[in-house]
């Protein structure tokens, strides 16, 4: 009987320490390769060339630190006014550039970029780096339009660069697709047993950003979102400033088809109109 319980001790000792050991694994895993979860980029040739429907030119700005950032300016000959828009983590300009091409035949002149590593844009993923990249083009569409004529919008992980960008210039407006309250609130959802607020190098802060904005703020969010839960987004608005804030709901929105339902061509009309 000793023997047996001694061998049953060493037999649970052993799956206790495999399991200490897989746990590890995975948080190591999670921290070192978390810009292969976050984003997902695709690469383009520096020779690739674009082709939309509508008119539009290509824009290179350079980063203090040396990256390179790509963009897309669409184009109108008397624009209502101009749309910085922040896409998701998936694909590249090549996707975008369709995408945002609804806004630019709604009468605005569109300017949307790649996030570094995205498409042609180069340079090194730093949460530092990405915001001062948001900026940069911010700050390039000062140049060229009136600052109360820019409309800040981000979809998804777009939203992290629009609320950051919204909490420190003075847009006319900033619309949200799908945002999240932060990007560890989402994040935990889905990995409740790891301390993803240790293992994070990224923290997109929306709660934080959003909280400074001023301007008007249009959030849009779908109830069977998958992505990024509509809780997460509710939550965002909550903390928002309410006097200047609305919340959009889309019954049976989902992450991506937000653009199909009526209710979201109608406020986006109403919005921009």
């Amino acid at each position: 009987m000793w023997y047996m319980a001694q061998k049953g001790k060493i037999k649970l000792k052993k799956v206790v320490i495999g399991l200490i050991g897989l746990y590890t694994i995975i948080c190591g895993s999670l921290y070192f390769f978390q810009e292969n979860i976050i984003f997902r980029p695709t690469v383009l040739s520096q020779e690739f060339i674009f082709k939309f429907s509508h008119p539009f030119q290509e824009i290179f700005l350079k980063a203090e630190d040396g990256g390179k950032i790509n963009a897309v300016l669409f184009k109108n000959d008397k624009p209502k006014g101009v749309i910085l828009y922040f896409h998701g983590n998936v694909g590249d300009l090549r996707r975008w550039g369709k995408i945002t091409e609804y806004f630019a035949t709604k009468n605005y002149d569109v300017l949307v970029m790649d996030y570094r590593t995205y498409g042609k844009s180069s340079g090194d993923l730093t949460e530092t780096k990405l915001f001062n990249d948001a900026q940069m083009c911010y700050n390039y569409l000062k140049m060229n339009y009136d600052e109360n004529s820019i409309t800040v919008y981000g979809r998804s992980l777009g939203s992290a660069f629009a609320t950051y960008v919204s909490a420190k210039n003075k847009p006319k407006q900033t619309i949200l697709e799908a945002p999240f309250f932060s990007l560890e609130d989402v994040t935990q959802k889905r990995l409740l047993m790891f301390p993803v607020k240790y293992l994070l190098k990224f923290q997109f802060p929306n709660f934080e950003y959003i909280q400074k904005v001023n301007n008007p703020i249009y959030i849009f969010h779908g109830t069977d979102d998958a992505v990024v839960p509509f809780e997460s987004g509710k939550k965002l608005f909550n903390i928002s400033a309410k006097i200047n804030s609305e919340f959009i709901l889309i019954p049976r929105g989902t992450h991506n088809n937000l653009n199909e339902f009526d209710i979201y061509k109608k406020e986006i009309n109403k919005i921009l109109d």
